[in-house]
């Protein structure tokens, strides 16, 4: 027995480690967006339900000694695919499909590894039914969620804060090359002890008996059940994470809820009761679907988020815990966990893939409650009259707060539109006719810029980039005729305000969506002085390819709130962004920041290139403008010496301990505020 623990446990360790292990190296590739996440998870999702699909199909059709022997030399041939480390080459140009590509980029780094990794669960428990026909199979199942657990709580709070990124890719390939002899003895001993019982022909006969073979409908149900479960986890991590509050790890914690709720529910049926768990999910649908369309809670992070991530927990343990009572006897296991993962994997897709290409917003989180509530319903169908209805009218109440939400989201909205990237609206307050009125663009609930509709006031610039801003300043002191301006983050183009005649302006957008509103919705880009380009893409990898412009000031403003693209504030992107300053030019960094203290991080980048810097904070009083700090920095002192800047500037207190950031470290856990 402890040999097929130790297999499963370090398998389903590895297999949640090596998630953001390589999410990290791919992230700054395209752009630090959360949506990289979740694309990487549905890969993750369709991978395990290939090795499901391995799994079911060697057990079935092949002899134990064949597929023994197949598994073994897999196991050999992926050790061709160490170390664990993206190429280079798969680096995004800026103009194709993003999801595909980090799709591909997975397949080709990981995929073999992976899928191995994948394999691992249902095959060995297939073993262990073989050679111990008696044993409780089902409890290695939650070992392996114990073991995803614990590589998914221990990557940020253990390996991250203490290991480059190079240094993880090469002890996880190690790991793994352990894992690979661990696993060939699993199968080798299963092989031989199956052999000596002589049940190589007849286990699954002895290991089923006396069973009932499951019905259509519950095998239907081992396909929606954990489909659902996907959905809701997905749903709600970009729910909570776009529309309620960029806080750093948040996308941590309804992952862990979700992988708790699958220990629980096989390690033992003492842990699922549904007189317990069916109050709580119907109440949980009922209040999650009502906030959907309550803007108040929704803004409320202090009540949204514990409603949301307590919702996903209840309706995953009745899930799993549904899924748990229909599991089938052992010699059925591997088709029963086949099912499982392609149900994850099929919500998965939905949420990650298909949805931002068929929904305008984040309708599917309601359209999830509903289904929770039909499928409630089915599963419960054998239980009284009154709990069947008592479903079927959740589904109905969900149904109404999910088309409110839709209504509400619609209401005072001129464009509406998703992709990628997230969900960008432009909303107007107020008509042109009114000194005040203002049109946003809005990502999730992010305001990420705003224009006056009034014809006097259009080429005013507003929200971050007033007169006494650092970017402001930088822009109004630094070089001032004939200026050539570098901006990373479009927004509303709102920067281009402060252009004059002879200047030029440099924009970079990874998003075309954000390009094609702030031409269309806005008209700072038309109606500047200056002349403007754009290119599409990441920022950084873009200026890499450049030859180097002579910018006087470069703006590094494409931090989306309190989530940053970590990879634009490492000491290698400040050699970029160096390569393209004038001598006496100046890098204006937005670290305006609830949750993160960011200037320290930027001030020790400066110092290790002997660079100055200037923290100016603007807390825009009696004014319409929004707090601010940027920190600006320069090769040359003089170019922070005007009056106006060093009245402006605060000392910049360091964080003690921390390390420098680079390509390869950094940690988010060292300047959380």
């Amino acid at each position: 027995m402890l040999l097929y623990a130790c297999t499963i446990f370090t398998s389903a360790f590895l297999l949640f480690l090596v998630q953001p292990i390589i999410a990290k190296q791919v992230l700054p590739w395209f752009g630090g967006s959360a949506a990289v996440w979740t694309t990487c998870l549905v890969f993750f999702q369709v991978a395990l339900l290939a090795g499901y699909a391995y799994s079911d199909l060697t057990t079935r059709r092949l002899a134990p000694r064949t597929q023994v022997i197949v598994h073994v030399c897999l196991l050999l041939l992926s050790l061709a695919a160490l170390p664990i480390v993206a190429a280079a080459n798969w680096k995004p140009a800026g103009s194709e499909d993003p999801g595909i590509r980090i799709l591909g980029l997975l397949v080709a780094t990981i995929g073999l590894p992976y899928f191995l990794l994948a394999t691992t669960g249902p095959l060995v428990q297939a073993w262990f039914a073989r050679a111990f026909p008696r044993g409780t199979v089902y409890r290695l199942y939650a070992l392996s969620n114990v073991g995803s657990l614990l590589a998914l709580v221990s990557y940020p709070f253990a390996m991250e804060p203490r290991i480059s990124t190079a240094a993880q890719a090469n002890y996880w390939s190690i790991a793994y090359a352990v894992f690979a002899l661990l696993c060939a003895a699993t199968a080798l001993y299963s092989l031989r002890r199956t052999a000596a019982l002589g049940l190589a022909a007849s286990a699954e006969d002895v290991a089923s008996t006396p069973a009932l073979p499951p019905g259509r409908l519950d095998m239907v149900l081992w396909l929606v059940l954990p489909a659902l479960g996907s959905w809701l986890l997905l749903a709600i991590t970009n729910h909570i994470t776009q529309n309620i509050a960029s806080i750093p790890f948040l996308w941590l914690a309804p992952l862990t809820l979700y992988l708790l709720s699958f220990i629980l529910c096989f390690d033992s049926d003492r842990w699922y009761r549904r007189a317990l768990f069916l109050p709580l999910t119907a109440a949980a649908v009922g209040l999650c679907a009502w906030g959907l369309q309550d803007s108040d809670l929704t803004l409320n992070i202090h009540l949204a988020v514990p409603l949301y991530l307590s919702g996903l927990f209840a309706c995953c343990m009745f899930f799993h815990g549904e899924l748990a009572k229909l599991r089938p006897p052992p010699r059925q296991l591997t088709s029963y966990y086949l099912m499982i993962s392609l149900g994850g994997a099929l919500g998965g897709l939905f949420v990650g893939v298909i949805a931002p290409h068929v929904f305008n917003a984040y309708y599917e989180i309601g359209l999830g409650f509903v289904l929770t509530a039909i499928v409630a319903a089915i599963t419960l169908r054998r239980l009284p009259l009154l709990v069947w209805i008592w479903a079927l009218v959740l589904a109905g109440v969900s149904g109404y707060y999910w088309n409110e939400q839709i209504k509400d989201l619609k209401e005072d909205t001129r464009v509406m539109v998703r992709n990628f990237y997230g969900m960008l609206r432009t909303k107007d307050t107020g008509t042109a006719d009114t000194p005040d009125a203002v049109r946003r663009l809005i990502h999730g609930v992010i305001l990420h810029g705003e224009q006056y509709l009034a014809p006097k006031r259009r080429t005013e610039p507003t929200t971050y980039y007033g007169p006494d801003s650092g970017a402001g300043l930088a822009l109004k002191y630094v070089h001032p005729q004939d200026q050539r301006v570098g901006v990373i983050g479009l927004g509303t183009g709102t920067l281009a305000a402060w252009g004059k005649p002879g200047d030029s302006y440099h924009f970079y957008e990874i998003n075309p969506q954000v390009i094609a509103l702030a031409r269309s919705e806005f008209s700072y880009l038309k109606d500047s002085k200056a002349e403007i380009e754009i290119s599409l893409g990441d920022a950084r990898l873009s200026l890499e390819r450049e030859a180097p412009h002579q910018f006087d000031v470069l703006a590094i403003d494409a931090f989306s709130s309190d989530s940053i693209p970590v990879h634009l504030m490492t000491r290698e992107a400040m050699a970029v962004y160096l390569r393209h300053m004038s001598s006496t030019g100046v890098i204006a960094f937005h670290v305006t920041n609830r949750f993160l203290n960011l200037a320290p991080v930027v001030k020790q980048i400066a110092d290790s290139y002997q660079l100055y810097t200037a923290l100016v904070t603007d807390d825009a009083e009696d004014t319409d403008y929004s707090r601010t700090d940027w920190v600006l920095v320069a090769r040359d002192r003089a170019a922070l010496e005007s009056s106006a800047i060093a009245k402006a500037t605060h000392p910049i207190t360091e964080i003690p301990g921390l390390k420098l950031w680079t390509d390869d470290y950094n940690n988010l856990f060292d300047i959380l505020r």
